[in-house]
């Protein structure tokens, strides 16, 4: 399904871009959002760099709340340089856990779970791996819905972008 994705500028993205050197510290604050799981879904995302800050989103018709937490991680790390250093912030213990934790697994066992079945999303775990492989990336947990300023503003992008998909809005 196509993703509809909408920029918004806290300060421009090549600014955003322009301020990534070899010794920066890119952090990530992601989110997603399903009305109805499934149902119609969007995703947000929060990038800060030595003081620029860039925030984007997208939203699909049809998906899960699952696919849209990753879809945050894939569209954010998609944007980055290659050999940047990220810390990615995320309220999905599926999304943490799958990349530090199964992922490894999945792959040595031809995609398929402990107990056999195929794995699912494997097309954005595919695409997180890949994606990885050139960054060097950390995964950490915050807990949703408690106050975390960022993973608040990225939750409010992802909600925003389930309503703008289903206006049909995209930029």
């Amino acid at each position: 399904m196509p993703t509809l994705s909408n920029q918004t500028d806290t300060f421009d993205f090549q600014t955003f871009l322009n301020a990534i050197t070899p010794s920066s510290l890119v952090e990530i604050f992601t989110d997603g959002a399903c009305s109805g799981n499934p149902g119609p879904g969007g995703w947000g995302a929060v990038l800060r760099c030595e003081g620029q800050e860039w925030e984007h989103s997208g939203g699909e018709v049809q998906t899960t709340n699952n696919r849209m937490e990753m879809l945050a991680a894939v569209e954010s790390l998609t944007c980055l340089p290659l050999q940047t250093k990220i810390v990615l912030y995320t309220d999905s213990q599926y999304l943490k856990n799958g990349m530090n934790l199964w992922l490894k697994n999945w792959k040595k066992n031809g995609w398929k779970t402990a107990d056999k079945s195929p794995v699912k999303n494997q097309d954005l775990w595919q695409r997180l791996d890949t994606l990885t492989q050139n960054q060097s990336v950390e995964w950490q947990w915050v807990r949703g819905h408690d106050g975390h300023a960022e993973n608040e503003r990225a939750d409010a992008l992802a909600r925003n972008a389930i309503i703008a998909q289903r206006m049909g809005i995209s930029s």
